[in-house]
């Protein structure tokens, strides 16, 4: 099945012609779905980081007794990192 007929189309790419942190993520996400792990990596780097953090984010919303603040902001801390690093190393290495 071709899941990339049904991906949303980056506005920031479609508009200005630039791509944004969180371009390759659909396309890593169907590589990981795959199975290709390395493919996903190399595709977006911070697509590990990313998943981890939306299910964090989702287990502060769901169980709100239990307190993930400090969780959350280590994780937006390194999938940004992450992010801008792998935006770097794609258009300027």
């Amino acid at each position: 099945m071709n899941l990339e007929k049904y991906m949303f189309p980056c506005i920031s790419k479609t508009l200005f012609g630039i791509e944004c942190l969180g371009c390759g993520f659909q396309r890593a996400f169907v590589l990981l779905l795959e199975g290709d792990f390395k493919a996903a990596f190399v595709m977006y780097p911070a697509i590990f980081s990313s998943l981890i953090f939306l299910l964090f984010a989702g287990l502060h919303f769901i169980d709100s007794k239990r307190n993930y603040k400090k969780t959350l902001t280590v994780l937006v801390t390194l999938n940004g990192i992450l992010m801008i690093g792998g935006y770097y190393y794609k258009h300027f290495l």
